[in-house]
């Protein structure tokens, strides 16, 4: 149990940015081996509060106690030698070197004072990951292992530099529910280790799992700092969002229609050349949400590309709205009828550098009313963009705001803003609330029932089994890149769970 001692105090913590006050006069505290969750919407202040810990930010009012001792952090380097580690969101690795490499960069261990000693290197490694239950292998290259696995070596990475508080921001957005619950038990590792966590997540039921205490921001305020224990998911979303939440989907039912997207046979390799999808058949209908469930990796991605247009299939055929367009360009299968949520909203779904306005503009820029002549008319952009940051509650910025500039939950607005508005006759969503708040889930997960009630074909395809389960008229699991069962609103989580691991592949085998 976490002794009551605070290794860490930030009191009265003030951030502002032009146009936004972050962080407004917010005061935390992290005693010796706890794991004190930070919970709040996207763009609640969050990372900003962490990133002032790390010496990535000043702050412009406040103060920062490091065991008892004001400090004023100035770099990361400064927040490392003080015994503050933080695990960001997106990685800080570097793809052609090896683990042992990442790891002890810039400390590393020298033959001579010269060159580097390799086997200590590796032997260090070793050690941390097992006192720590780490498991990786020092040798691997970082572009050749799990995103699970490269979490644990920025995790080493910080263990290595002697942190003795880690700060996970957003630690299981990118996991998948097995690597989330690998996480769980190297906190609980670490934990019982002395090490003391800062957990930053929108996730409720993930906070109140792992954590013993639980703050809530709201808006760049603390609202509130409560035990985990007996803390509800319920009155946690009402503290973050500041009214009740709707945690489950609301909706009539499905009135299908006729088949607006009918895939055959289909045949799809990977970017090694292999097989992916192996003969995969389905359809979705008009005024219908088809939810495809499966453990990451086996053929949803290519599955996903090879209908928008961006993989070529080596076999099978695509009809969208009665019209083939099996090998057809991206272009062609959205002028066609298609709305594409990208599972990367970073990689695929915006341009990071291009403002809002342009990036909503992507697909139709050189159409009227976007384009005349062949010249841009950036006021008709800007007032589009107006319009839709304000009906999907885009928050922290307007549309000449460059997107990378905000949170993911808000860029994931963005691009369904754009995807919708389009009208599409067919809409993917692939992951569409990986990384989202319990708010912004609400609100996109209301926009796909909106879509489905107004006659489009919804194909959802998610990690997320209780999405799939809520929102899903019908679900289909893909297995290996072949579709082994499909299953109506009854079906429980075990049931897809075990046809989701080939079990019942297994027993028709049988």
């Amino acid at each position: 149990m976490a002794d009551e001692a605070p290794v860490l105090e930030l009191r009265g913590i003030t951030k502002r940015f032009p146009g936004i006050v972050a962080n407004d006069h917010v005061d935390f505290d992290l005693r010796r081996g706890e794991v004190h969750a930070l919970l709040g919407e996207n763009g609640a202040g969050k990372s900003t509060l962490m990133n002032i810990l790390y010496g990535l930010y000043h702050p412009d009012e406040g103060q920062i106690l490091v065991r008892g001792q004001p400090v004023q952090i100035t770099s990361p380097k400064h927040a490392i030698e003080l015994g503050i580690g933080m695990v960001h969101q997106h990685f800080m690795l570097i793809p052609v070197m090896t683990v042992a490499e990442n790891i002890v960069l810039a400390t590393e261990p020298k033959h001579a004072g010269v060159l580097l000693d390799y086997d200590a290197a590796e032997k260090r490694v070793r050690e941390l990951s097992e006192r720590f239950g780490l498991a990786v292998d020092p040798r691997q290259r970082i572009q050749n292992i799990t995103v699970g696995q490269q979490q644990r070596v920025e995790i080493l990475k910080a263990l290595y530099r002697g942190a003795e508080v880690l700060i996970l921001d957003e630690p299981t957005a990118v996991l998948t529910p097995q690597e989330a619950g690998e996480l769980f038990t190297i906190v609980r590792n670490l934990q019982e280790q002395g090490t003391s966590i800062i957990f930053i997540s929108h996730k409720l039921y993930e906070v109140t799992e792992i954590a013993d205490r639980i703050t809530v921001l709201r808006r760049g305020k603390k609202i509130e700092t409560l035990p985990a224990a007996g803390a509800t998911e319920e009155q946690l979303a009402r503290l973050m969002v500041g009214r009740e939440v709707l945690l489950r989907v609301e909706k009539s039912p499905a009135q299908p229609g006729e088949p607006l997207l009918q895939v055959e046979e289909l045949e799809v390799l990977d970017d090694r050349g292999l097989p992916a999808v192996r003969g995969a058949s389905l359809s979705v209908r008009r005024g219908e949400i088809v939810g495809l469930a499966g453990v990451d990796g086996n053929g949803q991605s290519e599955l996903i590309d090879a209908i928008a247009g961006l993989r070529h299939p080596s076999g099978g055929s695509i009809v969208l709205g009665g019209a083939s367009v099996t090998g057809a360009t991206a272009k062609k299968v959205l002028e066609l009828g298609l709305g594409h949520i990208p599972e990367d909203r970073q990689r695929r779904g915006l341009v990071l550098e291009f403002s809002l306005a342009e990036n909503i503009a992507l697909h139709d820029y050189d159409k009227e009313p976007d384009s005349r002549f062949g010249w841009l008319r950036p006021s008709v952009l800007i007032e589009r963009a107006r319009r839709l940051l304000k009906q999907f509650d885009v928050r922290g910025g307007g549309p000449e705001t460059r997107a990378g500039a905000l949170s993911g939950g808000n860029q994931q607005k963005v691009v369904l803003a754009r995807e919708i508005e389009r009208d599409p006759r067919v809409l993917i969503a692939a992951q569409p609330t990986r990384g989202l708040d319990v708010g912004a889930i609400e609100f996109v997960h209301r926009r796909l029932v909106e879509e489905r009630d107004e006659g489009r074909a919804v194909l959802l395809v998610s990690l997320e089994l209780d999405e799939i389960l809520s929102l899903s008229d019908r679900i289909l699991v893909i297995y290996e890149g072949r579709i082994v069962g499909e299953y109506g609103p009854g079906v429980t989580e075990e049931q897809l769970g075990i046809a989701m691991t080939g079990g019942r592949r297994q027993e028709v085998a049988a």
